[in-house]
């Protein structure tokens, strides 16, 4: 347990005691997470406003961090999400022509607690060998800390296993997208011509894959988590789109696994990313297994098995499909070369197909943008020539 520094303003305890002092930024206040490590070099701003990042106070690697600013167009959602953010070196000053904000007055405006001056090299370390902690992060400006109050709230959390946290980041109502990929100069433009009508189950679904979507060709209308299989098939679609989520996917497959259920047996294409990669295995039969400490990046190797291609890949999750419990009729399409994990299915004979990772590229490459032209393909192919 390192020493208080006299000029420590923030914070973190671990569930198992081990304390780091740092300088606290943004809000004021304490918050209570899970606590895991991101290896992006880039997108802070999209990471923290990920819907999946709901229930987790992210550890950056990469030290510039608050470097070029924040701007409203790169927000994956209205608000913040992650619970909080841990990091190196203070955020510094913006120095890009984009930037409309600082880092630090846009946390602290939304209500996000944040540390800075933490060795995070042994805090990742910490979280590869034992496992994504329970944390508890407080930053007070005048230095009082009650450590055992702390730490006891660390303990006394009751993690993301068995947490639906998907109704929380669900859309309140259904809207339509259009929006297309940003693009220089122009910057985002609309649909105008769209040729496959899709609907979106929200899970926390990201603007930007929203955005492929429609680049894509697709006429998107997003419904919320809890939609059913007679709201979506109501809308006629050519396919249906599974978004990424937060939380346990066996808590939110309670509600979710029989509405797709339904819909594959309507024969409709389908696609899924992260969560709704883990509901479509959980509706084909498979289980879910929570990782030691996730993967959370935007370098991550992934290789498709069916074109041998190793495509660099920008990844957010906490759990993984047990590949072992896929059913006969579904292919593993997609391994994680970090650790073997399952990071993409199909199912045989049918344009039904999903990825662990997260192809709409923002923050990461481009590597898998295929994967939405591969979605709209087939249901290209099921209409009458």
């Amino acid at each position: 347990m390192s020493a208080q520094s006299p000029k420590a303003t923030a914070c973190l305890a671990l569930a198992d005691g081990t304390i780091f002092h740092g300088r606290g930024f943004g809000a004021t206040g304490e918050t209570v997470a899970e606590l895991c490590f991101n290896t992006a070099m880039t997108g802070y701003q999209e990471i923290m406003t990920d819907p999946s990042y709901a229930g987790q106070i992210v550890t950056f690697t990469f030290p510039h961090i608050g470097n070029v600013g924040v701007n409203p167009e790169d927000d994956e959602t209205a608000e913040p999400v992650a619970a909080g953010m841990v990091v190196k070196w203070d955020p510094t000053a913006p120095s890009n022509w984009r930037a409309a904000e600082d880092l630090v007055s846009w946390l602290r405006k939304r209500g996000r607690i944040c540390i800075g001056g933490v060795d995070t090299r042994r805090l990742t370390r910490a979280i590869r060998q034992q496992g994504a902690p329970h944390v508890a992060l407080a930053h007070d400006p005048e230095g009082n800390f009650d450590i055992e109050a702390l730490v006891a709230r660390a303990r006394g959390w009751s993690g993301l296993v068995g947490l639906d946290l998907a109704r929380d980041v669900t859309c309140a109502q259904s809207y339509r997208w259009d929006e297309m990929r940003w693009a220089w100069p122009e910057g985002y433009t609309r649909q105008s011509a769209p040729q496959h009508k899709v609907v979106a189950i929200d899970y926390g679904a990201k603007r930007n894959i929203l955005r492929c979507l429609a680049s894509a060709g697709c006429d998107v209308t997003v419904l919320p988590a809890t939609a059913t299989a007679e709201d979506v098939l109501a809308l006629q679609p050519d396919g249906v789109f599974l978004s990424n989520g937060p939380g346990d996917p066996a808590a939110t497959g309670e509600y979710a696994v029989p509405m797709i259920r339904e819909v594959l047996a309507a024969d409709l294409p389908v696609f899924g990313i992260c969560l709704g990669h883990q509901m479509l295995a959980l509706a084909l039969g498979a289980r879910t297994v929570k990782m030691n400490h996730g993967h959370h990046g935007a370098n991550h190797p992934v290789k498709d098995y069916e074109t041998g291609k190793v495509e660099i890949t920008s990844m957010n999750h906490g759990f993984a499909v047990d590949s072992q419990t896929l059913p006969a009729d579904v292919v593993e399409t997609h391994i994680s070369l970090f650790d073997g994990s399952n990071c993409g299915i199909r199912v045989k004979d049918k344009p039904v197909f999903s990825v662990q990772h997260h192809p709409e590229a923002s923050p990461g490459p481009q590597d898998s943008f295929y994967l939405f032209e591969r979605f709209a393909a087939s249901m290209a192919a099921r209409k009458p020539a």
